[in-house]
């Protein structure tokens, strides 16, 4: 925000004449003056504030894009436990990360691993942060849990949902978020000093901080956990599985789609500041639509990818495989998608339908099941996206989006050296360790306990019937009815 305007009565008086009351007539002027430009920052403050919640607010509608992708890409024998366990994410999410998660992620100041203040809202609104930035982290926390929801469905046990999200969402997320974003974490590009590789690591919305984090949560729990029952036949050969409701595959998509407006051009925070000087045409308001276009082409690009490179492949034009690239183009674009030009989304949506089509083709050979490819997507395209930002960010936008560092490293098919691809290479690193020992483990108690994976005859039957007390369909219970009559027939 800038500061105020100022007003000086010693000033203003030589102007006013020898009148008598010239001073208390320049003490008047200014002190009205000083009233207006104070209104000016409040507005400017509420309309900053009001632009974060609106923001925030698409973030949280794509807990309901999740909940109807997942929902559509899984069998209607399971539908009630994943809408379930969505809901979950969000409630246990928004308890674990108000207790614990914001204060680790973003409580200043604090040492480079880990935050240390805020615990519980604690000395809120503070000058540094409001409740409304509270409120557009949490969002983003839960987007992670449900990330890694979609890995384990059909096949774990609910009360795993719980331990997982509650841990996820309430220290590993946050810590991740806290190096990467928070301006003590000790990589992060808002360090006032000591930039690792003189850059940082540029990953503006969280194509790592979230779905690198997410889709390598998944891939543990899925590893652990082993395919679903009928996955593979005897042979090893790949059996399709396919969800029951193309139709909510594509809802959730479009909603994930309408919600990314506000992950993406949302992260910049607050929009009313100028870069080249008030009056100017240019300022964060058109990076916040630059923001949003590429979002755009590079989801689009990739959807086209995916439309025929999958018919060349398979031979048919498939809508959920289709959904799929789409995503993944947003997932890739999502940690470069303010430093990079429109052309270079392009570029970045096209690499990311092929790199989804490659990571599930070696989800196949490794034997690897995961219903809605959530590890494959937000893990392998967000690493590209990583890589990418280091390939492709412009030196005018990094300077615009990250001031206070003149001669700050950009991306390296750009003229900008290698300096911020090591940065974001040592991201995908960390983050991948990280993740995996922290979340693996806790998969692997859990496994140890006996309380991952529900039993054969769970799955078979399905989770709505044997934790929920019914399907989700109407139609689905009345069979079930004339099922056991017809048994007890016999």
């Amino acid at each position: 925000m800038a500061s105020t305007l100022s007003c000086s009565a010693a000033d203003l008086l030589p102007l006013l004449g020898p009148a008598a009351n010239a001073s208390a007539a320049a003490e008047f002027i200014c002190g009205r003056f000083e009233a207006v430009s104070n209104k000016f920052v409040d507005t400017g403050f509420a309309l900053d504030t009001t632009y974060l919640l609106f923001s925030t607010y698409l973030v949280f509608a794509m807990q309901l894009g999740f909940a109807m992708l997942c929902a559509g890409s899984v069998r209607a024998k399971n539908t009630m436990n994943i809408m379930l366990t969505n809901v979950l994410d969000a409630a246990a999410g928004g308890f674990f990360y108000y207790t614990f998660g914001f204060a680790f992620a973003f409580g200043s100041p604090s040492n480079g691993f880990i935050g240390q203040h805020f615990f519980g809202l604690s000395k809120f609104p503070s000058p540094s942060f409001d409740y409304s930035y509270f409120l557009f982290q949490w969002a983003f926390a839960i987007a992670a849990a449900g990330i890694t929801s979609g890995s384990i469905a059909e096949r774990t046990q609910f009360i795993a949902y719980l331990v997982y999200s509650s841990f996820l969402t309430g220290l590993v997320y946050p810590i991740v978020s806290h190096w990467f974003w928070s301006s003590n974490g000790w990589a992060s590009p808002g360090r006032s000093e000591n930039l690792l590789f003189g850059s940082g690591v540029i990953d503006f919305a969280g194509s790592g901080v979230v779905h690198l984090v997410g889709g390598v949560a998944g891939l543990c729990g899925a590893l652990i956990e082993g395919p679903r029952i009928g996955r593979f036949d005897d042979s090893g050969r790949a059996v399709t599985m396919r969800g029951h409701s193309g139709t909510l595959v594509v809802l959730g998509t479009f909603l994930l789609w309408f919600g990314w407006y506000g992950f993406n051009p949302g992260s910049f925070v607050n929009i009313l500041k100028s870069y080249n000087g008030s009056g100017s045409y240019y300022g964060q308001w058109s990076a916040v639509g630059r923001t949003a276009v590429t979002t755009t082409l590079a989801g689009c690009t990739a959807a086209l990818t995916t439309l025929f490179g999958r018919r060349l492949l398979v031979g048919h034009w498939n809508v959920t495989d289709v959904c799929n690239g789409l995503l993944g183009g947003f997932a890739a674009i999502t940690g470069g998608c303010s430093v990079v030009d429109p052309w270079a989304a392009v570029v970045c949506g096209f690499v990311a339908a092929w790199v989804l089509i490659g990571c599930n083709k070696l989800a196949e050979k490794l034997h690897y099941d995961d219903p809605l490819e959530a590890a494959q997507l937000h893990g392998g395209c967000g690493s590209w996206g990583i890589i990418f930002t280091g390939l492709f960010a412009k030196k005018a936008y990094v300077e615009e989006v990250y001031p206070g560092h003149p001669g700050r490293p950009y991306g390296l098919f750009m003229g900008g050296g290698g300096r911020l691809l090591a940065a974001n290479t040592v991201q995908i690193l960390v983050i991948v360790a990280w993740v995996s020992v922290t979340m693996g483990t806790l998969f692997l108690i859990l496994h140890k306990l006996q309380l991952l994976r529900i039993t054969p005859e769970e799955e078979t039957e399905g989770m709505d019937l044997t934790s929920h007390g019914g399907h989700a369909y109407t139609l689905a219970d009345v069979l079930d009815a004339q099922k056991q009559a017809a048994a007890a027939a016999v």
